[in-house]
């Protein structure tokens, strides 16, 4: 057989031109930005041989990869090296512990119905880690990721239809009640988020989409104010060994992607104290009643 003779490049790109079903595939896989022309001479040499109907296929193939919860729920090579172990697989609650309204769909951890927490029994969180996680949350939604013992919380929620989204103290990606991210780095509502939480020694970092939003030394005089705001709401900076537990608020939230090191003793975790968010005068009056009346209530009674 004489083998076929090898046309300009430029000259099959510009006969290559993707079918409707194709077009939609391809602008879901890589965003409707991109032109016709650029698609063409981006793909049209590696797919010129095939059908329209194999294009799609493969295309399709692609879409949906992003959706089965595969990409997210597994390690790649540089987290295995890390030392990343997978807290959830994607398919089942292996290792979880729940009273029946939490469960597996898509590829997701999905709080579906009242009951309480969704705790990780089968290790407690290392003195020193970093913890990954992709988060959702419903409309006017709350939830939150706990990592120490007591009060010590990742907030999760929808922060433009709370009223927690009211103060920077108690919003998305805040150390709860304590320290305010920097700034509002959450994607819009129903689109999903992802988290990170670093914690070596005294030092707690809290990141939102690839931002570092929190970074804060509580050892430092600076903070005393905050760590004493989460001391009055019953939370113990220096606690440690927490079983990782997903806060049920009473909203549909999803989690994915979540993730586990150790951080060893000779990697350095230096905080850049990041200046937080600032609090606005009627939340911090707000926060002022709230700690009067809790030292109140911690008071001893008066003997009779």
């Amino acid at each position: 057989m004489t083998a076929p003779k090898i046309r300009n490049p430029s000259s099959i790109t510009r006969r290559v031109r993707l079918n409707r079903a194709d077009t939609l595939v391809f602008d879901l896989i890589f965003g409707p930005a991109i032109s016709s022309t650029a698609r063409s001479t981006l793909f049209g040499d590696l797919f010129l041989p095939m059908k329209n109907s194999t294009l799609s296929c493969v295309f399709s193939c692609l879409a949906l990869l992003p959706f089965t919860g595969f990409s997210q729920n597994s390690l790649s090579m540089k987290e295995k090296e890390k030392g990343f172990e997978l807290l959830f697989n994607g398919s089942d609650l292996a290792g979880w512990e729940n009273k029946g309204n939490w469960a597996p769909d898509e590829g997701t951890l999905f709080r579906k119905d009242k009951g309480g927490s969704l705790v990780y029994k089968a290790k407690p969180i290392p003195d020193d880690f970093e913890l990954q996680f992709e988060w959702k949350i419903s409309e006017k939604g709350n939830s939150g990721v706990y990592y120490r013992p007591g009060q010590y919380e990742y907030q999760v929620l929808h922060n433009q239809m709370h009223g927690d989204g009211k103060n920077p103290r108690t919003s998305a990606a805040s150390l709860y009640f304590c320290m305010p991210p920097a700034k509002d780095a959450t994607r819009p509502q129903g689109e999903w988020n992802e988290g990170r939480i670093v914690c070596k020694g005294s030092v707690i970092q809290h990141w939102l989409n690839g931002e570092k939003v929190v970074d804060f030394d509580y050892s430092n005089p600076r903070w005393a104010q905050e760590v004493d705001l989460l001391r009055v709401r019953g939370g113990d900076l220096t606690a440690r060994g927490a079983f990782l537990s997903l806060q049920d608020h009473g909203d549909f939230v999803w989690y994915r992607g979540v993730k586990l090191r150790t951080i060893p003793p000779t990697e350095p975790v230096v905080s850049e104290n990041i200046t937080p968010a600032p609090v606005p005068e009627v939340m911090l009056e707000k926060e002022r009643k709230f700690v009067e009346s809790k030292k109140k209530a911690q008071e001893p009674a008066a003997p009779k």
